[in-house]
């Protein structure tokens, strides 16, 4: 493994048992990420794709093979573990925005630091420059019910930063999402890996997808394609 690799997968296999027939939804996966890139996830429904982005979100484990994640062995890990990654390592994107709907986008941005034993006070000074880097110093106060679509989603990435993760690892991030808002998404994106944030964006679209540095392509359980 490479000094400056973040993610390194080794003979990576997920099967699942459907009776008496087994099913893969990944083969033998080898794949590096490096410290620092922007790599697109790439792959049709049903390629195993969301599996991987699993594995590499610490969502869910291998059958078999080997997951390092920042010089972590967390192919094995137990729950509990994983969870403690997630939360420290991992910050999550997703097409639905998941926000709790009854929290303001302050206390949606600031909610990983409860869980993380972080004080009010420091809580509320982090969540605050964490919407001002994303554009909403001046809707801190709203709910989500309040904001649009791309403000919701620019909440989510606020709130997926908050730890300073080692990965932003987005999926499907403007699914939901008109092009205009897509393209500023998306924008806000290259500001963030900019800064020398890794990113890992799933998506289906190609032109989203283009974005990124580095497009791996899944299909049938296998990598079919790692282009620069």
């Amino acid at each position: 493994m490479p000094d400056n690799a973040l993610i390194s997968l080794t003979g990576i296999q997920k099967r699942y048992e459907l009776g008496e027939q087994i099913v893969y939804a990944l083969r033998d996966i080898n794949l590096e990420i490096i410290r620092g890139e922007y790599v697109a996830l790439m792959g049709p429904s049903g390629s195993g794709k969301s599996t991987l982005m699993n594995i590499i979100g610490c969502l869910d484990t291998p059958t078999a093979g080997t997951y390092i994640l920042n010089g972590k062995e967390v192919s094995s890990m137990s729950d509990g573990e994983l969870s403690h990654i997630r939360n420290m390592e991992i910050g999550f994107v997703f097409q639905t925005f998941n926000l709790l709907g009854r929290l303001t986008a302050l206390d949606n941005v600031a909610l990983p630091l409860v869980y993380a034993g972080v004080s009010k006070k420091e809580r509320t000074e982090r969540a605050k420059a964490a919407l001002n880097d994303v554009g909403l110093s001046d809707r801190m106060s709203h709910k989500p019910n309040e904001l649009s679509g791309g403000q919701r989603q620019r909440v989510a990435v606020a709130r997926s930063l908050i730890n300073n993760p080692s990965i932003l690892l987005a999926d499907e991030p403007t699914g939901n999402l008109d092009t205009n808002t897509s393209k500023e998404i998306m924008a806000l994106f290259d500001e963030i890996h900019a800064k020398g944030n890794t990113i890992i964006l799933v998506t289906h679209e190609e032109d989203i997808a283009r974005y990124a540095k580095r497009m791996v392509r899944v299909r049938d359980g296998v990598i079919e394609n790692n282009a620069q």
